[in-house]
């Protein structure tokens, strides 16, 4: 898409995916669902006026990392679905979006590594980066299961 998305990790809580758009407000550190690594309050609002809330948010983190959006006609009940990597808790996810809400939230797939990167590839199959601990990476592709 034409879009600017972001993720952004929150200290204890309150990682966010965020469309990001010219001149908006998106509230940091006046608004989150997110606590100091101590446990203290950062702030009591977790949404205010003239602020923009997150697409999603994650408490307790899960280290999200990258954000794709989904366009291959390889995968079609997932076009134009928002799919997030997780680098904590090594999860793979499908938020599926209408109207500027998610309104499904999908966990696909679990302890696989820590999601580093989400890729279309030009053959159109979604690829991820998987990054293991104390041993070396890998590079998987997502085929479809046809029925």
């Amino acid at each position: 898409t034409d879009e600017l998305w972001a993720t952004e990790h929150g200290p204890l809580g309150g990682d966010e995916i965020n469309r990001i758009q010219p001149g908006m407000n998106y509230g940091w550190p006046v608004v989150t669902f997110g606590r100091e690594h101590d446990g203290s309050i950062i702030s009591e609002f977790t949404s205010k006026p003239g602020m923009v809330d997150p697409l999603a948010q994650w408490t307790p983190s899960i280290a999200v990392s990258p954000v794709h959006i989904s366009v291959s006609d390889r995968y079609p009940e997932w076009k134009d679905d928002i799919l997030v990597g997780s680098l904590a808790r090594e999860e793979f996810r499908r938020l599926e979006v209408k109207d500027n809400k998610v309104v499904q939230h999908e966990l696909l797939f679990k302890g696989l590594g820590r999601i580093r990167d989400i890729k279309t590839g030009p053959d159109g199959y979604i690829y991820l980066v998987i990054e293991h601990h104390y041993a070396s990476g890998e590079i998987i592709r997502l085929v479809p299961v046809v029925e």
